[in-house]
């Protein structure tokens, strides 16, 4: 057993998303045991250790914090030279200019691989300890992918791009329906709940542009013969107005919704549930907001790449108020932020900025709250990580202030009992070089060379 002494700063239980300020949990002297097996066997004051883990190693972190690892619910792995690429414009137009060319150079396997250790390296070194990543259209750099994560320890989800129809700069990306289906059961048959579950896989259509409506029942066939077996899906939804319209145009849809829930003119097997993650919903309609909600699916929020592509502010009351899961997304490369606090900073200026009498300051609690456990409940492994609760997974980050220019300073202002305010300075401020320890199951997280 091991024990991390230091500043506790979490969101314990299980809180509704309405009750999060009442379950943040500040403990100024805290203390996280985790046994060998990468359990947290006793979180709270340091004071109050147990007996079992008197002659255990400590390890002073102090004055750093200790915080739960940092959920990413949508990014993406291809994309990873891509952030802030120039000359693409809005999201239609970045896409056929930048992402698709890009994205196809992965057809290379060495390069492919170059890719996926960037990749992991850079999860590593943000303190990105789970994330459902959006993935290569071709199988070798999606294999390259899940061989990195578990060289480095990573909690990965994923799932190969499927795209069917496209313009022709998407050309090398593109397989038929019966290719694409076949691609997405082996890599699921190969990879799902490898290393004892910290790798697994979703069903993942780029958005409902770059298929048919053919292969979303085929999709849907597959994922409802694999649902049970805890399988993911994962896709884009109303992210842009121009995407929206270009969507009811080409399917004769009411609502961009309906083309996943099997609600096209052909019919087919919906692909909402509760381990279903739709990314931005910046336009959804209040149908498609109750139906989101009534099936357990979960939004990704993507502020950042919301404000470089201009798609607009998804409305944050609205959203949350409707009941669905609201987590938090970088959506690298379109958000030019690999770390999870940047991005809630971009999501504080965002939703402070909401016009129509809808702005508001989102409090620090739920700030955290979006950046962990709602990731954690969106992902469907609450019971696992998220927070810092003992019997939970040890996944944690310890953040060093020494380590930031002047952050020391912002925070030697605040009384440590004052868990809002030291709270919000530490996100809004926080930067890379702050992380001193990032950890999954209790094994320190490196970057794979």
């Amino acid at each position: 057993m091991r024990v991390y002494r230091g500043h506790l700063l979490h969101i314990g239980g299980a809180p509704r998303s309405d009750d999060v300020q009442a379950a943040l949990v500040n403990v100024p002297d805290g203390a996280l045991a985790v046994d060998g097996s990468g359990t947290i066997a006793y979180s709270g004051e340091y004071r109050g250790l147990p007996e079992a883990a008197a002659a255990a190693e400590v390890i002073d972190c102090r004055p750093g914090f200790l915080l739960p690892g940092f959920v990413d619910t949508h990014l993406h792995f291809p994309q990873t030279h891509c952030v802030d690429s120039h000359g693409g414009g809005q999201l239609l137009d970045w896409l056929e200019r930048c992402i698709f060319p890009a994205e196809s150079m992965l057809v290379d396997d060495e390069y492919a691989r170059g890719v996926a250790r960037d990749f992991c390296n850079r999860r590593a070194s943000v303190g990105t300890t789970t994330a459902l990543v959006f993935g290569s259209a071709f199988p070798h750099a999606q294999d390259a992918l899940y061989e990195e994560s578990i060289r480095s320890g990573l909690r990965t989800i994923s799932g190969r791009g499927i795209q069917t129809v496209g313009p022709a700069a998407a050309g090398p990306l593109l397989t038929d329906d019966e290719t694409a289906v076949a691609l997405t059961r082996n890599e699921i048959e190969r990879w799902h709940g490898r290393d004892g579950g910290l790798t697994q896989v979703a069903v993942v259509p780029r958005f409902a542009l770059s298929v048919t409506e053919a292969t979303l029942r085929a999709l849907g066939e597959l994922y409802d013969a694999v649902r049970a077996d805890g399988v993911y899906f994962h896709t884009h939804l109303s992210e842009n107005l121009g995407e929206i319209d270009a969507v009811r145009a080409r399917y004769g849809v009411q609502h961009y919704l309906d083309t996943y829930d099997g609600r096209c003119a052909g019919g087919g097997v919906s692909l909402l549930g509760r381990r279903s993650v739709f990314a931005h919903a910046v336009h959804c309609s209040d149908h498609e907001l109750s139906r989101l909600a009534e099936t357990g699916s979960s939004i990704a929020h993507c502020p950042t790449s919301q404000l470089f592509l201009g798609s607009g502010t998804m409305p944050w009351r609205r959203t949350t108020d409707s009941g669905v899961t609201v987590a938090l997304g970088t959506d690298v490369s379109a958000g030019d932020e690999w770390l999870i606090p940047r991005v809630l900073n971009d999501c504080f200026k965002v939703h402070i900025s909401e016009t129509g009498g809808q702005s508001l300051s989102i409090p620090p609690a739920d700030l955290l709250f979006t950046a962990t456990l709602a990731g954690a409940r969106a992902l469907d492994i609450e019971d696992r990580i998220g927070n810092l609760d003992a019997g939970k997974e040890a996944d944690f980050v310890i953040v060093d202030p020494g380590r930031q220019a002047l952050l020391p300073q912002l925070l030697a202002r605040i009384d440590p009992a004052d868990a809002d305010r030291v709270l919000f300075t530490l996100l809004m401020n926080m930067r890379e070089e702050a992380l001193d320890g990032v950890y999954v199951r209790g094994r320190r997280v490196t970057g794979s060379g």
